[in-house]
C-alpha cells in the first residue's frame, strides 16, 4: 500500500505527476492523424510542420485591371511629352523587339517579357486614328503621361509563400486563415494531434442526473457538465460515464472501464462522508497513488496517481484507429498485429465541490492536454491591480481567490467576491485569479496584486463598479445595461460601507438607505459625514417596502417586530451598517425593544435574497427585507415601512461617458415598468435629482 501523502505543495504535486508519466512514456504527444483539410480541422494542433509545396502565387500575376508593359519602355513620359504604346493580343507576341502593352485583368499571369503593370485608370486608351477608344479594354494603343518602375502593380511569384519555406510550425492551433496558407502552400490535409479522451466519472450516492426532480439530499451532478466543456475546449475529447455510487467495487469496476478507451481519467469524488477515501483506495488497488492532498485552496483533496490498462479488454474495447493514426490511448492494430503504446494512464481524483473541481482541471488537467497535444499550455494574462480590502490567506497554501475587476478613475481595482469551494456563482462572476503563494499569509486593502485575467480587458474597461446596499433591482439593472454595452458589477457590503468605498475611490457609486432618526430623510446626513471633499450628486432610485419575510402561511403568526421581543421567534438580521439593519434598530428603539430580547439579533445575512434563504430554509423564522426576495423565494411578506433607496454617485463619475447609459436607462419607461412589475416598488423618484452636496 502506497503511503498516503497529504497537503503536498502544487509544486511538488505537478513534479511527482509529470515524473510518473515521463517513467510512462506518456510525457508528450500521445500521437497523430491525417486529416483533410474540410475534415473539421479547426482548432486542432499540428502535429508535424506546414512546409510549403509550392509558391504562392505560382506565377507573376497583375494586381490591377490594366496594360502590362516593359517598365524600361514608359522611360521619359511626362504629361508635357507622352509615350505611345502599341496594345497586343496574348497570342500576338513572346518576345517583342518594340515597345508593347497588353490587357490583363487582376490575377492574370504577366506576359513573360513584361515586368509592370499599369492600372486603367492611369492610361489613354486610342484607336486606329489616335482619337479617345470607345473600348477601352481592347484600344489599337494607349498614351502615357508618367513612367513606371519595375514590378509595380504586380504581385511576383512567391509574393505571399515561397515553396520550401516554413509555414506553420509543430504546435500550432489551427485558425480560420490557417487552412487558406496550408492550401495555398500546396496541401490538401494535415496531421495533428489525436484529442485525449478523457473519462469523467462523477461518483456520489447523493448525485442525481441533470433534469431530475430534487429532493432533499439530492445533488444535481453539474460538475461532470462543467468538467467537460472544459476539457472540450482545451482540445480533448470528454468521455462520460453514468453516475455511481457510494460502492468501492463499483467504483473500481467503472474505472476499470473507462481506462479501457480513455488517456486520462477524472474521478470526481461525491461530497459525502468517506468519499474523498474511495477515491485513494481505488487509485491504490488499480495502480499507485502518487498524491493525497494538494497545499491549493480551494482544492486540497486532490488526489494524483497512475493506474494499470487491462491488455486483454483494451483489444476488445479500443475504439479502431483511423487511418493514418497513432494511438497510446487505446491499442492500435496496425498491419494485422496488436500493438501497446503504453499500459498505464493517470488518474485525478477531483473534489466535489465545484469550484474546487473546476479549478482542479485548470491546474492539472490543461497542463497534461497541451502537454499531448504538443502546444504550449494556456497561460491567462496578468495585469496589477489594487485590491479592495483586507484578505487573509492559508500560509501552508497556494491560495486563488476570484476577483471582480474595474477600472475607477485612474485606479485599476480587484475585489474578492465569495471564497466558498461550493460557489460555482464566483467563477460565473469573477474576472480573474489572483494566486497568493505558499508563505504569503494575506494582503493589506490597496495592495497590489498580480490578476490572472479571465475577461478582456476592453470589458473590464466598461464596467460599472457598485458597492452598497443590497437590492434584486440591481440584477435587473446590470441585465438592461449589458444591451447598452456596460457591465454593472455591485458587491453587497452594505450602505455605509458602500460610502466608505466611494471615499476610498473603490467604486463609481454606490445604492444607500440609511435613515437619519433625527429628520426621517434617508442618505444625506450620512453622505456629509462619510464623503467630506466628495462632490456628489444623490439619484433618487425607488421607494420600497419593507417588512418580515415569514414561511408560507406564517405558522410562527409573526405580526410585528413587537412579537421578536419575547425571545421565542427566531430572527435573521442583516450585517452591521446595512440600511435595513439601521432600519431595524431605528424601529426596536422607538419600540423600547433591546437587542438583546431579540433571538438571533447578532445572526446575520449580507442580502435581501440571503435572509430570505434563510428563512426559506428553516433556519430562521422570520427576518427584515423587501416583498421582492420574499416573492422569488416563495415565502409571504408582511409590510411594515416605506424607505427611499437612492443611487450616491461621485459627480466626476456622474458626469462621465461610462454611466451614461446608467442614466438614460433611469429614464427608460421600459425600465420603470420592469421595477413596477416586481412587488414592493415605486418608480416615481427613479432618475430624479435629490440633491448634489459639494463637500467642500
Amino acid at each position: 500500500m502506497s503511503v498516503y501523502l497529504h497537503d503536498l505543495p502544487l509544486a511538488d504535486a505537478k513534479a511527482r505527476l509529470e515524473l510518473a508519466l515521463r517513467e510512462a512514456g506518456l510525457w508528450g504527444l500521445l500521437g497523430s492523424e491525417t486529416l483533410a483539410l474540410d475534415e473539421n480541422v479547426l482548432g486542432r494542433v499540428l502535429a508535424e510542420p506546414i512546409w510549403a509545396l509550392k509558391s504562392s502565387p505560382h506565377y507573376h500575376a497583375s494586381a490591377m485591371d490594366g496594360f502590362a508593359v516593359r517598365a524600361e519602355d514608359t522611360a521619359g513620359a511626362m504629361p508635357s511629352t507622352p509615350i505611345t504604346l502599341e496594345v497586343v493580343s496574348l497570342s500576338t507576341v513572346h518576345r517583342p523587339s518594340s515597345a508593347l502593352a497588353q490587357y490583363v485583368d487582376t490575377g492574370d499571369p504577366l506576359p513573360d517579357w513584361a515586368n509592370a503593370v499599369i492600372p486603367i485608370e492611369n492610361v489613354e486608351p486610342l484607336d486606329s486614328v489616335g482619337q479617345i477608344a470607345a473600348n477601352v479594354r481592347q484600344p489599337d494603343s494607349i498614351r502615357l503621361r508618367a513612367s513606371v518602375v519595375p514590378w509595380s502593380h504586380v504581385r511576383p511569384l512567391g509574393e505571399d509563400i515561397v515553396a520550401t519555406q516554413l509555414v506553420l510550425p509543430t504546435g500550432h492551433v489551427l485558425r480560420p486563415y490557417d487552412l487558406g496558407a496550408i492550401a495555398a502552400s500546396g496541401h490538401i490535409s494535415v496531421s495533428v494531434a489525436r484529442r485525449p479522451r478523457v473519462g469523467i466519472l462523477p461518483t456520489g450516492t447523493e448525485l442525481v442526473p441533470i433534469g431530475s426532480e430534487l429532493r432533499r439530499g439530492d445533488i444535481l451532478d453539474y460538475n461532470s457538465l462543467v468538467m467537460a466543456a472544459q476539457v472540450q475546449a482545451m482540445g480533448a475529447e470528454p468521455v462520460h460515464f453514468p453516475i455511481t455510487m457510494d460502492d468501492f467495487d463499483a467504483i473500481c469496476a467503472r474505472v476499470a472501464e473507462a481506462a479501457q478507451t480513455c488517456d486520462l481519467v477524472l474521478l470526481n469524488a461525491g461530497s459525502s462522508a468517506g468519499s474523498e477515501d474511495f477515491s485513494s483506495r481505488v487509485v491504490e488497488k488499480l495502480g499507485t497513488l502518487l498524491v493525497h492532498g494538494v497545499a491549493v485552496r480551494p482544492g486540497h483533496p486532490v488526489i494524483l496517481g497512475v493506474i494499470a490498462r487491462s491488455r486483454s479488454a483494451a483489444t476488445t474495447l479500443a475504439p479502431p484507429a483511423r487511418a493514418g493514426e497513432q494511438s497510446s490511448g487505446a491499442w492500435v492494430i496496425a498491419s494485422g498485429k496488436e500493438r501497446p503504446r503504453n499500459d498505464k494512464i493517470p488518474i485525478i481524483g477531483v473534489p466535489g465541490y465545484p469550484v474546487s473541481a473546476a479549478l482542479t482541471v485548470d491546474i492539472f488537467v490543461e497542463p497534461l492536454i497541451a502537454r499531448w497535444l504538443g502546444r504550449r499550455p494556456l497561460e491567462l494574462p496578468v495585469m496589477q491591480a489594487q485590491i479592495t480590502r483586507k484578505t487573509v490567506s492559508p500560509a501552508g497554501d497556494d491560495d486563488f481567490i476570484r476577483v471582480v475587476v474595474g477600472q475607477v478613475g485612474e485606479k485599476m481595482l480587484a475585489a474578492p467576491i465569495a471564497r466558498g469551494a461550493g460557489v460555482i456563482t464566483s467563477l460565473v462572476r469573477a474576472d480573474g485569479l489572483v494566486v497568493l503563494p505558499r508563505g504569503v499569509q494575506g494582503v493589506e486593502a490597496g495592495d497590489l496584486v498580480n490578476v490572472r485575467l479571465m475577461r478582456s480587458l476592453d470589458e473590464i474597461k466598461q464596467t460599472i463598479f457598485c458597492i452598497g446596499s443590497h437590492d434584486v433591482i440591481l440584477d435587473l439593472l446590470a441585465q438592461f445595461l449589458s444591451e447598452k454595452d456596460r457591465r454593472l458589477v455591485s458587491a453587497n457590503v452594505g450602505s455605509q460601507a458602500g460610502l466608505v468605498a466611494l471615499r476610498r475611490g473603490e467604486a463609481h457609486l454606490a445604492g444607500s438607505h440609511l435613515l437619519d432618526p433625527q429628520t426621517g430623510d434617508y442618505n444625506l446626513r450620512y453622505v456629509r459625514e462619510y464623503l467630506p471633499g466628495v462632490p456628489v450628486k444623490v439619484v433618487g432610485l425607488v421607494h420600497r417596502e419593507q417588512g418580515l419575510m415569514v414561511r408560507p402561511g406564517n405558522p410562527r403568526g409573526v405580526k410585528s417586530l413587537q412579537d421578536l421581543a419575547g425571545g421565542k421567534i427566531a430572527f435573521i438580521n442583516r450585517q452591521r451598517g446595512a440600511g435595513t439593519r439601521v432600519l431595524f434598530d431605528y424601529h426596536l428603539n422607538l419600540m423600547g425593544i433591546d437587542a438583546a430580547q431579540v433571538r438571533g439579533y447578532d445572526d446575520e445575512e449580507y442580502t435581501h435574497l440571503g435572509v430570505a434563504a434563510a428563512v426559506s430554509s428553516g433556519r430562521a423564522d422570520c427576518g427584515m427585507g423587501i416583498p421582492a426576495a420574499a416573492q422569488a423565494l416563495e415565502l409571504d411578506f408582511i409590510p411594515l415601512f416605506q424607505e427611499r433607496y437612492d443611487l450616491i454617485i461621485p459627480r466626476l463619475f456622474a458626469e462621465s461617458e461610462l454611466l451614461a447609459p446608467l442614466f438614460d436607462l433611469l429614464k427608460s419607461q421600459a425600465f420603470k415598468n420592469a421595477v413596477r412589475a416586481l412587488p414592493g416598488y415605486d418608480t416615481d423618484c427613479m432618475g430624479a435629482l435629490i440633491e448634489e452636496i459639494n463637500n467642500a
